[in-house]
């Protein structure tokens, strides 16, 4: 890809593109570290440590330690599976796997993840290292042990958990979810045919997060009191032939969140942005509604107004805090899948809190407007963070879409964002005097 007007990633530019990047290692060069897309003859590769097809960046803040990480990966799932996660959706969406070019790109899906730890950078560390392979692996033989242990290990709050979106596979597979109505239909049409040995892609997620919170639980040391968020974003070309994410035309995007980092996505015409993930905070809708049954005088307010689940928590989803767990907290993800135009948008960009909790979502769609490429935009954004004082760490993914380079509408925050960064310099200048 040349610097350019066309920051825009496409095909023509790749072989361009190609002889540029670092080489890795025999070893590593495995399907996990590199997208697939077609050609002629055959397909070709692209290495996803290609700062032009992802970008990434961290900072401690004012921190002395850092307690995020994230992981980019190329993954394989079933194309049954995927197909018929897309069927079930309220506006069902066709995919012909044996038209995506190959068996290898049919099964051929991105996965980003972001996860903010706490308590320390062991959790966060290992979800960066290990989820992406419980996502890959897990199967349905687990999923009943997976929620009798859970069951058995937590009680309380799980007492009477019946796996939420895993329970057409346990022995109360009859009865309701708990806290949501079974579909009209949805139910005859799982236990029937394919659908009773296939997963979905939400059972598929659900799963991998418990089994990677099992792992967390029983060997890491002092787990019961520490943690992390997470999110992660699937993302899978449905065109015909299969293209790598930035290409595609029609892509599923499908988001499995725990926690209040933050996925939104940009519009290419207008650069209005779209949050895809909402807080896991015990005042929030979703949450409230979750917990009321463990009783309202839990959720207490502290001196600056910020709400607190038992007067300590501020995230009620979540890995790890395993002390927490028997009270309400659950590391059971809010899974979404969409079917997006990939030319109608320009970018994905996934952050933790350390930059949430001082930037809009806006301000963070506006600042990665005009970057040559995403490792830059997410530079542009941690640093902005930084700019205005940040006190937490801050980690930043930035993701192209079809639409990348070409974003319309104005820059609604510049006066804004310029004015913040005027005053935190001020205030940093009067600091720095006293």
């Amino acid at each position: 890809m040349t610097a350019m007007s066309s920051s825009h990633i496409s095909l023509r530019s790749l072989p361009r593109l190609r002889p540029r990047l670092p080489r890795l290692p025999a070893h590593a060069r495995r399907f996990h570290d590199y997208i697939r897309g077609p050609m002629d003859r055959g397909t070709y590769k692209v290495p996803l440590s290609s700062p032009k097809v992802v970008g990434a960046f961290s900072s401690r803040g004012q921190r002395e330690y850092q307690e995020d990480a994230s992981s980019i990966q190329a993954l394989q799932l079933s194309p049954q599976e995927l197909q018929s996660s897309l069927a079930r959706l309220k506006k069902p969406a066709g995919w012909d796997p044996s038209a995506a070019g190959s068996e290898f790109l049919a099964r051929q899906v991105a996965y980003f993840g972001i996860f903010d730890g706490h308590g320390g950078k062991q959790v966060s560390q290992y979800l960066a290292k290990r989820l992406h392979v419980l996502v890959e692996q897990v199967d349905s033989t687990s999923i009943s042990p997976i929620v009798e242990w859970t069951k058995e290990k937590h009680g309380g709050y799980f007492k009477r958990w019946r796996g939420g979106a895993l329970q057409r596979w346990t022995q109360w597979a009859d009865g309701k979810r708990e806290g949501e109505e079974i579909k009209e239909g949805k139910g005859n049409e799982a236990e029937s045919g394919q659908g009773k040995t296939l997963m979905t892609l939400e059972e598929r997620l659900t799963l991998a997060f418990l089994e990677a919170d099992k792992e967390i639980l029983t060997s890491i040391e002092k787990s019961d009191r520490c943690g992390s968020t997470a999110s992660i974003a699937l993302l899978h070309s449905l065109d015909s032939p299969s293209q790598p994410y930035w290409a595609a035309k029609k892509l599923a995007v499908t988001i499995a969140h725990c926690g209040d980092t933050r996925v939104l996505l940009c519009n290419r015409s207008t650069g209005l942005v779209t949050p895809l993930t909402e807080r896991h905070h015990a005042e929030s809708r979703i949450e409230a509604s979750r917990l009321r049954r463990m009783g309202a005088g839990l959720l207490v307010s502290d001196s600056y107004g910020e709400s607190r689940w038992m007067g300590a928590v501020e995230n009620t989803r979540g890995f790890g805090d395993g002390r927490w767990k028997p009270s309400g907290v659950t590391v059971e993800p809010q899974v979404e899948t969409r079917v997006i135009d990939g030319d109608g948008h320009a970018y994905m960009i996934l952050a933790t809190d350390g930059i949430t909790s001082l930037i809009s979502d806006q301000e963070i769609i506006d600042l990665a407007r005009r970057s040559l490429d995403p490792s830059r935009a997410a530079k542009t954004i941690v640093h902005f963070a930084e700019d205005l004082g940040a006190s937490d760490n801050c980690t930043c993914v930035v993701v192209p879409l079809a639409g990348w380079g070409d974003v319309g509408g104005e820059d609604r925050t510049e006066d804004r964002r310029e004015y913040r960064r005027r005053h935190a310099e001020t205030m940093n200048t009067r600091m720095q005097r006293m």
